[in-house]
């Protein structure tokens, strides 16, 4: 059976299948709320923002910094976009 995660989390057999496959707390609840809201569809291609690749190592820097990622003032632009691309 399901656990109840609390109102926090919309759907919680999603939650916690991706929470099984390795997914974060963070990451999980975002997608597993983002599905049980019909205003968004998680499983279609995102944004118009261009592909990480493209980027400038200052703006992922930036990105990676509005996230919070720890340790990104020390990473190459490689290692930024794997980072974020894992968040």
């Amino acid at each position: 059976m399901t656990k109840d995660h609390g109102p926090s989390i919309k759907d919680d057999e999603t939650y916690e299948a991706l929470r099984e496959d390795g997914a974060s707390k963070e990451k999980a609840a975002r997608i597993a709320n983002a599905q049980a809201n019909d205003d968004q569809s998680p499983s279609e291609k995102g944004g118009k923002q261009p592909p990480y690749e493209d980027w400038t190592r200052d703006a992922l820097y930036e990105r990676a910094q509005e996230l919070d990622i720890e340790g990104r003032s020390d990473m190459q632009k490689s290692e930024l976009i794997a980072a974020l691309r894992n968040r």
